[in-house]
Order: structure tokens, then sequence, then C-alpha cells
């Protein structure tokens, strides 16, 4: 069988679930998205290991405590909510919005995401009443089938169709361009590459942009608290997530105050240009990332690097100097490493954040540690990004929690900046279309020419 008529089986069979499942209610729908949720909550701790043994990268712990999280923010988001049939009666235009289904999805997953983006997209797909095909990456197929496997079984009794949530067992980057150009809407949460193939697949697509997020200390702030949360995000699963911050931007006069309470949070600050270089050398070998240490603990990147730091170091800092592309340290780094520099004025810091931005990385976060909303709407108004959190750990804060307002998510959209159609974190709500019943509205009236023109 060749892999065109592979993938065109799969999708034969996806839309031949999804023509029965699109006749369910919102209650059968919300049962299954349930259901996949609770499964694989229950199941957090196995499909982590699974994800370390097959991936060996990130951490234990953060990923059981990722799996876990996601599952229950997933659900408490949608639920009760309407994805179904009438979604909302506007009388006073006249306007009926009623939801559809898109038929079958095709999901472009990551290493870096094992469980959490298949099941997002799993649980959208079934809270909207569409089929899935997910492409999971070739080091984490193990991971992804299994996931799979669980949902599969937790929704069978419940009615679902055969083949309504698939898996590409053996997935290679041929077959996953060929899903995203055989379904009939694509999710892509990858690299580059993968996302710009999307966008060409012929079919409406969602993209993830690159992250590289910058965080802008401001002055007069509680310093200790800061530190302790700028390193919970950079540790958090050693440094994999994309919305891990980045550049650390603080002012001069406090530089020094701050980077004790690194060290003192049992973080690594590296000064000295010799050994600043070694880590810029280690992490961006030919100017690009070096996939050997991606994931990896502190102390191994920095043994690998010929520096010696203590084996429980829970991140790892460097002092530079400049930014944007004279400086390799300025880019995305998907381990435990993090620039600092200091500035003279929020404006400086803005603009250094920008250009690291354009360099690499526009459209997806910035951390703001700052009380000044004067100050946080500056940096808004003039940081290319669609995500700023305020005063959090952006790891913890912009994929969305239980009590923000952000959609949680395993795929942030970057807008235009980062080649995206949205700049949204992907939700159910994109999965679905909504028609429109038009009304003439009771007591429309009409303006006059004079009314128009005034």
């Amino acid at each position: 069988m060749t892999d065109q008529e592979f993938v065109s089986s799969m999708v034969e069979k996806a839309r031949a679930a999804q023509r029965v499942f699109e006749t369910f209610s919102q209650e059968q729908c919300d049962a299954m998205a349930r259901a996949a949720a609770l499964i694989i909550y229950e199941h957090a701790e196995e499909l982590a290991r699974m994800d370390i043994e097959e991936s060996q990268m990130g951490n234990l712990e953060d990923k059981i405590v990722k799996n876990a999280s996601a599952a229950e923010k997933f659900w408490w988001h949608m639920k009760n909510k309407k994805s179904r049939g009438v979604l909302r009666r506007l009388d006073e235009i006249g306007i009926v919005e009623v939801a559809k289904p898109m038929g079958v999805i095709g999901t472009i997953t990551p290493v870096t995401s094992a469980v959490v983006s298949p099941l997002h997209g799993i649980m959208c797909c079934l809270k909207d009443g569409n089929a899935l095909i997910i492409a999971p990456h070739p080091r984490a197929k193990k991971t992804g089938k299994r996931t799979v496997e669980l949902v599969n079984e937790a929704i069978r009794p419940l009615g679902a169709p055969e083949n309504l949530i698939q898996v590409v067992e053996e997935p290679t980057i041929d077959i996953s361009k060929l899903v995203m150009s055989t379904v009939d809407v694509c999710i892509s949460t990858g690299g580059l590459g993968l996302v710009k193939t999307a966008y060409q697949s012929g079919k409406p697509a969602y993209g993830v942009g690159q992250g590289n997020v910058q965080c802008l200390v401001d002055r007069g702030q509680e310093l200790d608290e800061v530190a302790e949360m700028v390193i919970q995000a950079r540790e958090f699963e050693n440094g994999l997530p994309c919305s891990c911050e980045q550049f650390i931007h603080v002012p001069e006069e406090e530089l020094k105050d701050f980077t004790e309470k690194l060290i003192a949070h049992n973080a690594y600050y590296i000064t000295d240009p010799v050994e600043v270089g070694k880590i810029r050398k280690i992490s961006f070998p030919d100017g690009t990332l070096n996939k050997d240490i991606v994931g990896k603990k502190p102390y191994e990147i920095a043994k690998a690097a010929g520096v010696t730091i203590p084996d429980d170091t829970r991140a790892l800092y460097v002092l530079v100097e400049k930014y944007g592309k004279d400086e390799l340290l300025a880019k995305e780094k998907l381990f435990p490493v993090a620039a600092v520099r200091a500035y003279k004025t929020w404006e400086e810091a803005v603009d250094a954040a920008e250009e690291n931005l354009c360099m690499e990385g526009a459209g997806h976060s910035t951390a703001i540690h700052s009380n000044d909303k004067e100050r946080i709407e500056y940096a808004a108004e003039h940081i290319s990004v669609s995500r700023f959190a305020i005063n959090a750990p952006a790891t913890k804060c912009v994929g969305g929690t239980l009590t923000n307002g952000m959609a949680p998510t395993g795929t942030l959209g970057c807008g235009s900046w980062g080649n995206n159609s949205i700049s949204d974190n992907l939700d159910y709500k994109h999965l679905y279309n909504v028609a429109r019943i038009i009304y003439e509205p009771e007591n429309a009236v009409m303006p006059t020419h004079e009314e128009i023109w005034a």
C-alpha cells in the first residue's frame, strides 16, 4: 500500500465515522470529551513515563503534572458550553448562530508535547462533532498511540463510531504532509517547516509560531518573588515549552540584587565572558539550536560545554550585553538556559525585546513584572506578540489556566507576526463552522442619507 492509499483509507474511515457522529447531541459529545479528559488524567503518570522513555526529554514529575493539569483545564473550559446546534439568538439584530462540525481534522503533534497536544485536539473534535487523525512526531509515536488507545477505550462504551479518533502508528514526514492535504482542516503544532507545510497544504490550517518569550522586569518589584517565578518558568520540563521565559531584561541598578536572588533560589549565574562563550557555543553550534541538549538538565548542558556547576542547579542564567541578531543567546532555547541583560530605561528594554522577537519568536508571548499600567500598556503597544503575562510565569499563564481568561490549549497561535492564521489560543471554537439564520429585526429603522453621511 502506498502512503497515499494508506492516508486516503484513514480519511475515508474517518469520514464514515464523522457522518454518524455529527448526528450526536451536545450531551453525547460532552460526555465523550469528558471521558477522554478523565482517562488521560487517570493515566497521567503512565503516559509521562512512556514519554520520557521514548523522547529522552524533560523530567518525569513535570510531565505528570502537565498531563494531569491539562486534562483538568481542557475539560473545565469546555464544560457546559455550547458547540452543537444553536449557539446564540441575537434578537436585537435578527441573527441566530448555529454550530456545525468541520468534518475530518488532521493534527500534527510535537515531541515536546506528546500527550497534551493530541489530547487537546481529541477533546476539541469530540466537543464539536468532528473526526480526528493524529500524526505524532516519530520520536513520540508510541506515546501518541497509547494516548489514542486510552481515549478510544473511554469513548467506545459511550457509542463512539469506530475510527472516529485515529493515529498514524508509523509517522513520516511524507505521511504527515499527506494527512494535511487530505483532511478538511489541519492543525500543525511543531517546527517552522512543518507549520509552513500545513499552510501550503491547500486546506484551512491552524499553526503555531516560534516561542522566544521576553521577560521585562520593571523597577521597584519584589525581586525575590520575580526570581522564583522566572526560575519556575525556565526549569519546567527542562525548558521544553515554547512559553518559557528566554531573555530577562532587568534595570541596571537592580541587576546585582536580582541575580543574587536567582542564585539564592538555586539557579546558576555566569558572568565570565569565557564561560558565557562556552554556553553560547554549546547552545548554538554553527548558529543553530543544538538538538542534542534539548530538554536536558542544566548540569548536563554545562558539562557538555566544559563548565562546572552543581548537579542540583534549577536553571542556568548568563549575562549578555548585546541582543537581537548580535547575540545568539537572544534566540529561543529549548532547554533551561536564559540570558540576562541590564537596561537603562523602560523604552530601551521594550525596544530590545522587540528586536529579539523580530529576529526570532514574533507573535508568541512576553512576560512583564510591573504594577505600572502605563508601562505595561506601553510594552503591549510596542512589542509584537499575542499574549502578555503580568506578574506570573509565562509558562504557567499564557497557555490558559483554571482561573485566567485565556482558553487552555496545546497550540498557541501567533498571528501574522508568526505567520499564523490566528493570534489566539486554539480552542474548540475554532473547529466548528457557524451558520447564521438572518431575520429582519423587529422595529428595524432604515437610516437616512443625512444620518449615514453626517
